[in-house]
């Protein structure tokens, strides 16, 4: 198996636990007055990391579909190269190092959003290389 389809199943199951840390903050200082099955509590009353949490996932959910798409069609191409393999690797490094980041607090300004804006820059090297096949 190719390591580009490798690293989007590390990604998926990345994706679909990175809720965990979410859930164990909203958990850990509940909200008096809010019946979390009836609605999400406001994230305001949490501390800034369970906000976080929450953006992380969403920001890899939003960067992990598109360069999945992108990978699927590259295998179905079969336009693997050592540009798709470099970029796949540095996509998960960078999504890993990003969600790590952003919860922990560590990565601030402009850290964060070069992280980001270099998950985005892999999406674009991916769509090349299967526009360019």
């Amino acid at each position: 198996m190719p390591l580009e389809l490798i690293v989007v199943i590390w990604l998926a199951v990345f994706a679909a636990s990175l809720w965990i840390p979410y859930i164990v903050g909203v958990n850990m200082y509940p909200q008096e007055g809010v019946d979390d099955f009836a609605r999400p509590p406001p994230l305001t009353g949490f501390p800034d990391w369970v906000h976080r949490a929450h953006r992380a996932h969403l920001n890899l959910l939003e960067q992990l579909l598109p360069f999945a798409v992108l990978v699927l069609v590259i295998d179905r191409m079969g336009a693997y190269s050592a540009l798709t393999y470099w970029t796949a690797l540095a996509f998960l490094g960078l999504r890993i190092v990003h969600a790590v980041g952003m919860i922990s607090g560590l990565a601030r300004f402009p850290v964060r959003p070069i992280l980001f804006t270099g998950g985005w820059m892999c999406c674009l090297l991916m769509g090349y290389a299967a526009i360019t096949a």
